[in-house]
């Protein structure tokens, strides 16, 4: 059975498609093996995503992917075929620490980077973060690092890069 993530609106360009991807849920993870990111269209069967996944690994705002249309017209994502160089990296604040539950203080420790991102919902405020390659990843890695051993959240990189790797 497809457990289908919760749907977001369009970002504000027009013209924008959903491609949707599949994967295997996580256990003690949200429950869903489906997710439709924003994308603006590129060709036949390519297109640039719009925004930051909350649930599929290895993709990032930017990245060109391929994907088939199935009878239905809807776009299943194959594969990534052009890597952006930004990175997605996941925050959770941890309820009884010093943010509490709240996705927009976890947007204003990240604020002075002028990291995009989205959060999941009120009651459970996943933030997913865009970081751009031009960004300073090590300054970023060491808060995201200190944050979590201060007991703020929890964090995941869902996609990175070398140089996320090397700073």
């Amino acid at each position: 059975m497809t457990t289908v993530a919760p749907n977001r609106p369009a970002p504000v360009d027009e013209g924008l498609v959903k491609v949707w991807f599949r994967f295997v849920p996580r256990e003690g993870w949200l429950p869903y093996d489906t997710e439709g990111l924003w994308a603006q269209p590129l060709s036949a069967d390519t297109a640039r995503v719009a925004n930051v996944p909350f649930l599929q690994d290895g993709v990032a705002e930017g990245d060109v992917v391929r994907f088939m249309t199935d009878d239905d017209g809807r776009r299943w994502a194959v594969g990534r075929v052009e890597p952006s160089g930004n990175c997605t990296i996941r925050v959770l604040p941890v309820p009884d620490g010093a943010l509490g539950r709240s996705a927009q203080a976890v947007h204003e420790r990240f604020a002075s980077f002028g990291l995009g991102g989205e959060a999941f919902s009120e009651t459970f405020p996943l933030v997913a973060l865009n970081v751009p390659a031009g960004a300073d990843l090590a300054a970023i890695k060491q808060l995201l690092v200190s944050g979590e051993a201060q007991g703020w959240w929890k964090f995941e990189e869902g996609c990175v890069t070398d140089a996320w790797r090397a700073a």
